[in-house]
């Protein structure tokens, strides 16, 4: 049962209902709609369908068609002056929730029920061609009644609505839809489907929640699956398109509701919270003293104690991210599992914790193993005798081993196959090109190695790796003849750390230094750490301390060198998560999604092809600063920097962070770790080539940079297609000045004036989203789930030949190892996370594949052809990646005990698989 109202001689309909207006049916109410509308020749009022049953009814000046005039049994009539009509039908594809409650049930039945009597959904068509009247597209709507749905064969846990629309033959073709909800609550559209009637199939693609007008009485604009360059607009949706990004872009003032789609920028002001206590105040990271990307504003009001932040909202309380960009159902479901996982793993230790005198140490190897094989139970009987309450004591215990047995922690992939390996300088050396950070490992140029710190400050710039140190380490050839071959890399955190060491190592429980690590890449293709050099400031009492550690031939220096190895392996897992995985994929990702909705209208066809790259993002964002990045978070708990972290991550991104250096290609070859070579197709040469990192993430960049490149050729054929398009234009000068403006002076951001200029922008986006966040997101857990491989901070310092401690160091080397290491609820706090953070959901959405809900993006056939090229070529990839893998020439890749370098394999299931690159940043 449906009603339908065509309109040629209106301007756009009203957005907002007028005052008065009365919407019925055929059920002896009035059809009419109530407003300031005028009427003239050749105005269709409403059409009517019940059933078999076709009825025009139309109010015309001249000779009006009656009933039996109209013959709709088979789709059309004539009207005046011999215009034709005929019968357009519609699919409305709604996704229902998976898990309804019965509360959901009963809002549907009521809505099937208003629905009845044509209070629903508003579903009107814009055409694309000017009405010579009006000046404004044409306009056909349609009510969704009666609800009378039947699951949809395309989009799983959806249902699909007919709808019916009598369209004259000169309409055109629609280019538009605008949605009214005028139910209670708001549903979430899929997409429209509309059946023309020359027989095509034009699709309004979707994927969105439409609010009820309860909460906004503005209409949505969907428009179809037809990408437009802003000069190329048909006129009759010109104006919606500039209406449709103005209605994303808000106006910055108030507090943002949940329902809202409103995309605007605010600085890193909310990470802190002073009004719950002074300890948790944390600075605002914007400006050029602490200069960092934009967030998403949320527009809450200021702290009490401090008006240059934000008041924040506590978990479980959500934060606000416009409406379509929140998780869906099972995503949601995935992270609150997870969620829900990281809890029970951090109850038990704290309630070992708390019955215990003290957070404890791992006694030994065993201790850890307990948790991949026994799961975490409470301390020995000894140490329960201390609880003073019985009662409390035996509740405990039991709950402990029963959910201990339950909650076991999946044996990490780094032990998996050997459980010594990590103990080895070349698995050390390994992981620097195929582990979870691979990307700060830099060919040596130069020597002696100098600090760009200053002196007066920080004191003498030259390096304590001497010479001397570094060819003792050699087998009988010269630093200047090593470096010459490029066979000498480093790993140097010493400018960026120093500055702030005296402040962590004031944290209670934190001990770091600032380091550097030399390595030496063999003939025979292995590398290795040869020196170590770790550095404390100078302070008012003491020159500094800067002392190199190598693998000694003695028992106490071989423990001694273990310890080094830890400290940097800290330090690593700080700049990891800090500055390479967070502030060079999340945050810097943040304001380009933010430009895209507010400088590029939904038919833009960069638009289109940004779209994937951009789900989720927003919404964990969020989630870190509520609950990881924050004062008192995970972060702070748990890694070495505490609450200085987020402060080295602005120093971080003021210091290293260029746009033109993300692409990976000119990474590599800043870092030296690469040499031009234009018969590459990524224009370079590595190296080392067994580079597992580099070598199967330029196959990713440079499928990336092909499918882009034939994209943007496509859609901009004339030389002066991309310098003319005002929109891209202003998202590239928005990206700059307001997503990062505290670098907008920088003279390094790329031009945008070619085609080729665009290309090369899209696809550092477009990588840093996928293969770059993949490779430093999904191996967290395989990699740091064993706490000895992978510390987030130490404890101790190594003790000097004049300390107590290195007596106790050489008469128990375990012991003094393990008491540096995480307590054990720090080292299981951060395990849960890393599993929570290493895990794919049911929902992911991979590089190259395109999923039911995505299948009619476009109705460009050239686009789908490239798009599958684009899909065949990383099938391909998947297939060289598994072949390397088994190659057995390439060592950091395979041999015995040594895990696979999947990182970049281009699919996987759910769960922690340490596989797979998708779409976008999406835990």
């Amino acid at each position: 049962m449906l009603q339908a109202i065509t309109r040629s001689n209106l301007n756009y309909p009203l957005r907002r209902l007028p005052t008065g207006a009365r919407i019925s049916s055929s059920h002896g109410m009035d059809c009419s709609r109530v407003g300031s509308r005028k009427k003239t020749s050749g105005r269709i009022r409403a059409v009517t369908s019940r059933d078999h049953e076709k009825i025009v009814d139309t109010s015309a000046p001249g000779a009006p068609i009656t009933a039996g005039e109209a013959d709709l049994g088979n789709g059309s009539a004539f009207g005046p002056e011999g215009s034709k009509w005929v019968m357009v039908k519609a699919e409305v594809t709604i996704r229902k929730k998976i898990k309804a409650r019965l509360i959901d049930k009963m809002e549907d039945q009521w809505s099937s029920f208003v629905s009845y009597f044509g209070q629903g959904v508003l579903v009107q068509l814009i055409s694309e061609d000017i009405d010579p009247v009006t000046k404004s597209g044409r306009t056909v709507e349609s009510y969704v009644r009666g609800w009378s749905s039947k699951p949809s064969s395309e989009h799983p846990h959806s249902v699909n609505y007919d709808a019916s629309f009598v369209v004259p033959y000169d309409f055109g073709n629609p280019g538009a839809a605008l949605i009214t909800n005028f139910q209670d609550k708001e549903f979430y559209l899929v997409e429209i489907a509309v059946y023309w009637f020359n027989g095509e199939l034009i699709y309004f693609p979707a994927r969105s929640w439409i609010h009820s007008q309860n909460d906004n009485p503005e209409s949505r604009i969907i428009f179809r699956n037809q990408a437009y360059l802003p000069s190329e607009t048909p006129p009759g949706i010109k104006d919606l398109r500039h209406e449709d990004l103005l209605s994303l872009r808000g106006n910055g003032k108030g507090e943002r509701k949940m329902h809202e789609r409103f995309y605007d920028y605010a600085p890193y002001n909310d990470l802190g919270n002073p009004d719950k206590d002074p300890e948790l105040d944390r600075p605002v990271l914007a400006g050029e003293k602490r200069p960092y990307p934009r967030r998403c504003q949320t527009g809450r009001p200021p702290m009490e104690t401090d008006p240059e932040c934000e008041s924040r909202i506590e978990k479980p309380n959500p934060v606000y991210v416009p409406r379509d960009e929140a998780f869906e159902e099972i995503k949601k479901e995935t992270f609150s599992a997870g969620r829900l996982k990281a809890v029970l793993h951090n109850l038990i230790p704290q309630i070992a914790a708390n019955l215990s005198s003290s957070d404890n140490s791992f006694s030994c190897f065993s201790d850890i193993d307990k948790l991949y094989h026994d799961g975490l139970v409470l301390k020995d009987e000894e140490q329960l005798e201390k609880v003073r309450k019985p009662l409390l004591e035996r509740f405990a215990k039991q709950v402990l081993n029963f959910l201990g047995k339950l909650l076991k922690y999946d044996v990490p992939d780094v032990i998996k196959r050997d459980r010594f390996a990590w103990l080895r300088d070349n698995e050390f050396a390994r992981q620097a090109l195929a582990g979870v950070n691979p990307v700060n490992i830099e060919l040596l140029k130069d020597f002696p190695i100098l600090s760009k710190l200053d002196p007066a400050v920080y004191g003498p710039p030259e390096s304590a790796i001497t010479k001397e140190i570094i060819e003792d380490e050699l087998p009988g050839i010269s630093v200047k003849q090593v470096i010459k071959n490029k066979r000498l890399f480093i790993i140097d955190y010493h400018d960026l750390i120093l500055p702030f060491i005296d402040k962590i190592n004031s944290l209670p429980g934190r001990k770091a230094y600032a380091s550097r690590t030399i390595f030496y890449y063999s003939r025979a293709g292995n590398l290795k750490p040869i020196a170590i050099e770790l550095a404390l400031p100078p302070t008012s009492c003491s020159p500094g301390f800067k002392r190199v550690y190598t693998d000694g031939h003695d028992s106490t220096a071989h423990w001694i060198w273990k310890q080094a190895k830890a400290h940097v392996s800290a330090i690593d897992s700080g700049v990891h998560q800090l500055i390479n995985h967070w502030l060079r994929t999340h945050a810097s990702m943040e304001p380009y999604i933010i430009a895209t909705h507010r400088q590029l209208s939904a038919m833009h066809p960069i638009y289109k092809l940004l779209h994937p790259h951009m789900r989720y993002t927003l919404e964990i964002n969020a989630l870190a600063r509520q609950s990881l990045i924050n004062g008192g978070g995970i972060i702070e708990a748990c890694f070495t920097p505490g609450k200085y972290a987020m402060e080295i991550s602005s120093a971080a991104y003021k210091s290293l962070w260029r746009f033109d250096m993300e692409a990976l290609p000119a990474d590599l070859l800043r870092r030296g770790m690469a040499v031009e070579d234009p018969s590459s197709p990524s224009g370079i040469k590595l190296v080392i080539e067994d580079y597992p990192y580099a070598a199967d993430g330029l196959l990713i960049w440079s499928a990336i940079k092909d499918w882009v490149h034939s994209y943007v050729n496509h859609f901009y054929p004339h030389p002066n297609a991309v310098k003319s398009d005002f929109e891209i234009q202003e998202w590239w000068k928005e990206i700059k000045n307001k997503g990062h403006p505290d670098k907008r002076n920088e003279p390094w951001w790329p031009e945008l004036k070619t085609k080729d200029d665009l290309a090369r922008i899209l696809t550092n986006m477009i990588w840093v989203a996928s293969g770059q966040h993949a490779a430093l997101n999904f191996g967290q857990y395989p990699f740091g789930g064993y706490v000895p491989n992978r510390p987030t901070l130490m404890r101790k310092l190594i003790p000097q030949e004049y300390e107590p401690d290195y007596r106790k160091l050489v008469m128990d080397p375990l012991l003094s190892f393990l008491s540096a290491l995480p307590t054990q609820l720090q080292a299981t706090k951060v395990m849960a996370v890393q599993d929570s953070l290493s895990t794919h959901s049911p929902d992911e959405e991979y590089l190259g594949q395109m999923q039911h809900s995505h299948s009619h993006w476009t109705d460009d056939r050239k686009v789908e052809d490239m798009f599958k090229r684009f899909s065949d070529r990383l099938e391909e990839i998947e297939v060289i990646i598994n072949q390397r893998n088994s190659d057995l020439w390439l060592k950091n890749r395979s041999g015995a005990g040594v895990p696979p370098y999947e990182l970049l394999l281009p699919t996987s299931g759910p769960g922690v698989t340490g596989r797979g690159v998708p779409n976008s940043i999406s835990i």
